[in-house]
């Protein structure tokens, strides 16, 4: 027999109702709900490794930006490691130019010069002729050395920026064992010096933009190279200009292209001239102190705008007044 037979009994009033139904469909209806029950059963699986997968996919993608959010934090320390120890070693560096004790400090940054060396004479070599002409701020920090902390290369992974930072952590490490070894070697050497070093010119004698520095330019007048022997601050007529370290004033006057203009004897071979003033606030033969006002930012003599011509003589040779600035 192929078929199957379905009596149907409502109730004792109705009628009885039969069907039959062939065997190979009800074969195939199991079959069918067999495989619909495997697929979804199997898609019910797919369903919870995926949405594992998902969390698992999310898990490490938050892991992965805290990874990338600690190695930026780290890099930046160490870059600021870097910056402490490059303004160390510039530090040392000044000293030891004031102080005319060998050895340069400043790795990879402005070599040092002895300051037996002829750089110019004060008396022969122009200068102060600039003006506010594509002006940038005192910034004495903005001549330290590139960064010894590299940045990697874009679409590099956690692992290649760890790497690189490890890298850079092991140099700073080498780099901060052997300033501490000159520091002490510095310290020794300055005993009995500082008398030198109070007189030494180092803070910046005004407060403006810094239009020309130390060395040669092209000069706004001739164009044509020329050597300038000293800083040319721009600044408002009328700012106050102060001594750089204590001294005494040997020079208060006209002084050629200069303008009016101060010269002060530091001691111990130094001298700093000013040039450009509008008026002089000291005379001759008058004390000074680091910080004391002793004249007004002008536009006198040969100048192309208001501005301090500064310059720093040592035995009486030019040096760039950069090298003995601290502040």
């Amino acid at each position: 027999m192929d078929r199957f037979s379905l009596i149907v009994v409502s109730d004792e009033t109705s009628p009885v109702r039969r069907f039959e139904i062939r065997k190979s469909t009800v074969r195939r209806a199991l079959w069918g709900a067999g495989i619909a029950a495997v697929v979804g059963i199997g898609v019910a699986v797919d369903y919870v490794r995926v949405r594992l997968d998902n969390f698992e996919l999310d898990s490490l993608r938050k892991e992965t930006t805290e990874r990338r959010a600690q190695v930026a934090e780290f890099q930046q320390k160490l870059e600021g490691v870097d910056r402490k120890l490059t303004q160390l070693q510039e530090f040392e560096r000044k000293i030891r130019i004031i102080a005319n004790l060998p050895g340069s400090a400043a790795t990879g940054g402005a070599e040092v010069t002895a300051v037996g060396s002829e750089i110019g004479d004060m008396k022969e070599q122009p200068g102060g002729e600039g003006g506010p002409d594509d002006p940038f701020p005192v910034d004495p920090g903005s001549y330290s050395p590139h960064s010894r902390v590299p940045r990697a290369p874009e679409g590099a992974d956690v692992g290649q920026r760890v790497s690189l930072l490890r890298n850079a952590a092991e140099t700073l490490g080498v780099v901060a064992e052997g300033q501490s070894l000159s520091l002490e070697e510095l310290v020794t050497a300055l005993e009995g010096k500082h008398a030198l070093l109070a007189s030494s010119p180092s803070i910046w004698p005004a407060k403006g933009w810094l239009t020309s520095r130390y060395g040669m330019r092209i000069s706004p007048f001739t164009n044509k190279p020329q050597f300038h022997a000293g800083l040319d601050i721009a600044g408002a007529e009328g700012t106050q200009v102060i001594a750089p370290a204590d001294g005494r004033v040997v020079f208060v006057g006209q002084r050629g292209p200069m303008g009016n203009s101060i010269v002060i004897d530091h001691g111990h071979g130094m001298r700093t001239q000013y040039g450009h003033l509008e008026e002089a606030l000291v005379h001759l033969g008058q004390s000074v102190s680091r910080g004391d006002a002793i004249a007004k930012l002008g536009n006198t003599g040969r100048s192309t705008g208001p501005h301090l011509h500064y310059v720093v003589e040592v035995d009486g040779r030019t040096k760039d007044p950069l090298d003995y600035i601290f502040d």
